[in-house]
């Protein structure tokens, strides 16, 4: 629901502490990288799937074209 704070999934191995910039388009499906093996991060490359079988990619589709920082912890309570 609107308004709701969800937590990112566990991640097995967190790729950095600072957020990655990226340019966004709107309508397009992303998946953000949960596990943090991926190798093109912020986003899943399908790594998860041998190196953390348990977590999978968040998917989300944004509203709007533009910027965006993207986290790269993978601790956030806040993911897109």
């Amino acid at each position: 629901p609107p308004g709701t704070v969800r937590a990112a999934p566990r991640c097995s191995a967190p790729p950095g502490t600072e957020p990655f910039p990226v340019q966004l388009r709107a309508g397009k499906l992303y998946a953000w990288c949960a596990c943090g093996h991926s190798q093109r991060q912020p986003f899943c490359d399908g790594a998860h799937r041998k190196a953390a079988p348990g977590v999978s990619p968040l998917r989300f589709t944004p509203q709007e074209d533009g910027p965006a920082l993207l986290c790269g912890c993978k601790r956030t309570r806040s993911p897109p």
